[in-house]
């Protein structure tokens, strides 16, 4: 029985472009959709009022401009009124054709931000009743190693959503890019967008004054630091530099706490969706 593999929210090598008027895009073609899901992609997409995509990857220490106060994008309340309604419907599915959703993931290597994200989707399953199977392959695996998992999970009728962690350890230098770290004056481009999209892998490297002032700031980045005070021995932070971007932007995600929540609450409730397709179930 097919499963689905989704695609997140957080870019991929071969991302997804919004889509404004006047513009063409490539789209890439796949046999089903995936799910391919990048702690940290390594480019910083910004979109301007001129439909324009920037990226970057270099760091500067600046000033911050004008202080504003930012409205804060609570990714937790969202994700809460998703989960909520998607821990009723697992509910009333279960209730009714004895059907639980399950959500595979496929964990290559050992790096700490995966190996978060993997952790906490695990958590959020359990937290909506959806069962969680897991898979954590070493550093070496090979490409047909890694696809027979997809296929063998492909086959189970009780997995209805696979879930690949990206980065993979050989999926490196693949970046779509207007701007990238060998473009001139990356700080003076990005400064022009309306929105920034920052995935670039680089903590804090988004300072201030590469902001424009009410521009809207959406945080994919998450990187370990070192923090002797966390359990963990890290903590995680995102790519822009909260403190100076809540002064400047009209919206800002933190992280944690902001893209990260939204994308595994629409994971769920993308696996609901495939369970629910694949019984019939309305």
């Amino acid at each position: 029985m097919a499963s689905m593999i989704f695609t997140d929210c957080t870019s991929t090598t071969t991302s997804r472009l919004l889509p404004f008027p006047g513009q063409k895009f490539r789209r890439i073609r796949r046999s089903v959709p995936f799910h391919l899901d990048r702690a940290n992609p390594t480019f910083l997409r910004t979109i301007t009022t001129t439909h324009k995509l920037a990226v970057s990857s270099s760091s500067h220490a600046v000033a911050m401009g004008t202080e504003t106060s930012a409205k804060v994008i609570d990714g937790k309340a969202v994700a809460k009124q998703i989960r909520d309604e998607i821990t009723a419907e697992i509910s009333r599915m279960k209730d009714a054709i004895g059907v639980v959703p399950g959500l595979a993931v496929i964990l290559v290597g050992d790096r700490k931000d995966s190996a978060t994200y993997v952790r906490n989707k695990k958590k959020a399953c359990q937290s909506v009743g959806i069962n969680s199977y897991e898979v954590c392959l070493p550093e070496d695996s090979t490409e047909q190693e890694v696809l027979k998992y997809i296929s063998d999970f492909n086959d189970d009728s009780s997995v209805h959503g696979i879930l690949v962690q990206l980065p993979l350890p050989s999926r490196e230098d693949a970046t779509i890019s207007i701007v990238h770290s060998r473009t001139k004056n990356p700080e003076d481009i990005t400064r022009q967008a309306d929105i920034i999209i920052s995935a670039v892998g680089q903590p804090n490297m988004v300072r201030g004054s590469w902001i424009k002032p009410g521009a809207v700031i959406i945080d994919v980045g998450i990187n370990p630091v070192e923090d002797a005070n966390s359990p963990r021995g890290y903590r995680l932070v995102g790519d822009v530099c909260y403190e100076e971007a809540c002064k400047i932007a009209s919206a800002v995600t933190p992280v944690p706490g902001g893209v990260g929540p939204m994308t595994i609450a629409m994971l769920l409730s993308n696996t609901l969706t495939s369970a629910k397709r694949v019984h019939n179930f309305l």
